[in-house]
C-alpha cells in the first residue's frame, strides 16, 4: 500500500466552504478520475519511495492520490472525523483556494495525460 488517505466526514466548516469543497473534489474527480472523495484531508500517509517519485509543487497535497496512482499505486481512503479548528485562522479564502486549485489540476491532468510509465526502452543496433 502506498497511500493512506483519509475523508473528512461530518465536516464542520462553513456551508460555503463545504459547497466549495464538493464541487472542487467532483471536478477534480472526473478529470483525474482518481476516486478519491476528498483530497482536501490533511490525514495522508505516502510510503517513502513512492513520495519521492512524485514531482514537488506547492499545494501538491491535493494531487497526491492522483499522482500515486499515476504510478500505478495502491491506496485506500479511511474516514476520519473532521475537527474544526481550535486555534488561528485559514490563510485562504474559497476564491484563493479556487485559483490555485484550478492552475494545479490543469497541470496535473496534463502531466497524467503525457506519463508514458509502460513503455520499455530499446536498445537501438547499429
Amino acid at each position: 500500500m502506498q497511500l493512506v488517505a483519509g475523508h473528512r466526514v461530518n465536516r464542520r466548516d462553513t456551508a460555503s466552504k463545504r459547497w466549495a469543497s464538493r464541487f472542487a473534489n467532483g471536478l477534480r474527480s472526473r478529470l483525474l478520475k482518481d476516486a478519491t472523495p476528498d483530497t482536501g484531508c490533511g490525514l495522508k500517509l505516502v510510503e517513502r519511495a513512492a513520495f519521492l517519485r512524485l514531482p514537488y509543487f506547492d499545494h501538491m497535497h491535493r494531487y497526491i492520490p492522483a499522482l500515486i496512482q499515476r504510478h500505478n499505486g495502491r491506496m485506500i481512503v479511511h474516514p476520519v472525523n473532521h475537527r474544526p479548528r481550535t486555534t488561528g485562522v485559514s490563510k485562504y479564502g474559497n476564491l484563493d483556494r479556487a485559483l490555485v486549485g484550478i492552475l494545479d489540476l490543469v497541470g496535473v491532468w496534463w502531466l497524467i495525460r503525457r506519463t508514458r510509465l509502460n513503455t520499455h526502452a530499446q536498445e537501438i543496433e547499429g
